[in-house]
């Protein structure tokens, strides 16, 4: 399918399903008959075929599910587990709670060289597959185009134009930054300000998605979460659902980005087992791949600032933390606005180093949601991960608007190790949560009643097979 025919294909409510022994992407129409939840049905394409469903067969999630969650169930008890979070769950707890679109990265005018600002970031943009460039590529342009006036001005007098265009971009950038931080603020602010019932159900979601993946049992590794977002709506959810983050950040009035990666932990000591601690339950680890709207570059550290969740401004905040003399400027929203190159490379590079090291490992999983795959940097280590042939992905969506995700998956070309879940049924919170995520809780009880179930039918029909087939119980490991 062409960029447009799959745009129309979301548009008309149609999904992408690919888990299991799906040789190939399994396109689903959805049912003429039926157009909302939950009666919402489905068929599937005239030019799409599979092993477990008919032509003209009409279904829904009562299909779906023993496709999707007992697969999800086994992956992310994997080895090592990570989830890479896009902006997509950000919209996706937003428009629960507020039933309304989230600020977003809209372009800017720069009162000063916007020309070749504007120009740079279009060039950005289609150098990464957009048809236009957004607030982040003007950023980056003008931060490249600041320096460049800066080296010229070094070796002109006081009086030279070079020394204004200087002052006057440095103004128009810590302005842009700081009305792209309101607008993270704002979203959050929405969050925090709307109706209680609304709120709640928002959290709800949240923290089912988090728990499905975070609830693993003690023997094995940590949940590691990475996300692009500089909002805090996982640290939110985090802190109602009681999850711990493990960060690189030491302190607790003001904690610094420590360079040397300490592997601290939480174990205990399971009772009548000596030498063998296990992990604690409730624990992840947690990066920040383009940083946050509450750090700040302050003395040669980068700082995470007491900046309240919705705050309606940052100035008083940075003036705490000793960072107004640059203002929003020292914000660590990538790109950043450092002035040079070892400081634009702090702290990113090693935030993306961590992200290599923890995916990049055998018998690994990694669980995209929301993230369109538009940064090359982090695509490069999904592919190289990939080249581990125990390694899997899984890419949940709630569409495909610029066709980057299946470009993606045709590039990479390991479909064997992809599973695909896209559609505004798929990838909707609400039905991932209410469908196809696995249970968010360690529960031992569903462990011992499989093995039971599968004991008793084994010794009652002298097979070797589950109920239901080979399929069953899967996702059930014993931990």
């Amino acid at each position: 399918m062409t960029t447009e025919e799959l745009q129309e294909f979301f548009n008309a409510g149609g999904q992408i399903l690919k888990t299991r022994d799906d040789q190939s992407p399994v396109f689903l129409k959805k049912d003429d008959g039926q157009s909302e939840e939950p009666t919402i049905t489905f068929k599937l394409s005239e030019d799409s075929t599979c092993s477990w469903a008919k032509v003209d067969e009409v279904f829904g999630p009562e299909k779906l599910r023993p496709r999707i969650e007992p697969w999800l169930t086994a992956l992310v008890q994997s080895e090592h587990l990570s989830s890479l979070i896009g902006s997509g769950l950000t919209h996706a707890v937003h428009a629960i709670a507020n039933e309304d679109s989230l600020p977003g990265m809209d372009t800017i005018t720069f009162d000063t060289l916007n020309e070749e600002i504007a120009a740079e970031a279009q060039r950005i943009a289609e150098h990464a597959g957009r048809d236009r460039g957004n607030f982040e590529d003007q950023i980056r342009a003008a931060n490249e185009l600041l320096r460049g006036l800066e080296i010229m001005a070094a070796t002109k007098p006081n009086d030279a134009e070079e020394h204004s265009q200087v002052k006057a971009l440095r103004k128009a950038l810590e302005n842009a930054l700081r009305s792209f931080a309101h607008s993270i603020l704002e979203g959050e602010r929405n969050l925090f300000l709307a109706p209680a019932d609304k709120r709640e159900l928002a959290f709800n979601y949240l923290v089912s998605f988090l728990m499905s993946f975070a609830s693993r049992s003690g023997t094995r590794e940590r949940l590691h979460i990475f996300t692009t977002n500089y909002d805090r709506f996982i640290e939110a959810g985090a802190d109602v659902a009681g999850l711990r983050m493990i960060d690189r950040f030491v302190g607790t009035l003001a904690p610094v980005f420590r360079s040397s990666r300490l592997d601290v932990d939480l174990h205990y000591n399971p009772p009548g087992i000596r030498g063998e601690p296990r992990y604690l339950e409730g624990v992840a680890r947690f990066t920040k791949l383009h940083g946050s709207v509450d750090w700040v570059d302050c003395e040669g550290a980068i700082r995470r600032i007491g900046l309240p969740f919705g705050a309606s401004d940052t100035k008083t905040f940075l003036e705490l933390a000793g960072a107004d003399a640059e203002g929003a400027r020292r914000l660590m929203i990538y790109p950043n606005a450092a002035k040079d190159r070892e400081t634009a490379a702090y702290p990113y590079v090693e935030l993306f180093r961590d992200f290599a090291a923890a995916i990049c490992r055998p018998n690994s999983t990694v669980v995209c949601y929301g993230y369109s795959f538009g940064d090359e940097h982090i695509n490069r280590a999904i592919e190289d991960m990939l080249t581990i042939p125990s390694a899997h992905l899984v890419v949940i969506s709630y569409g495909d608007p610029l066709g980057r995700i299946m470009r993606t998956y045709d590039a990479l070309g390991r479909h064997a190790q992809i599973t695909l879940l896209l559609g505004d049924h798929l990838g909707n919170l609400k039905s991932l949560v209410d469908h196809y995520l696995p249970k968010p809780a360690i529960d031992r009880t569903t462990f011992r009643m499989a093995e039971l179930l599968r004991a008793r039918w084994t010794a009652g029909n002298g097979q070797e097979e589950t109920p239901g087939g080979s399929d069953a119980g899967v996702g059930t490991p014993t931990p």
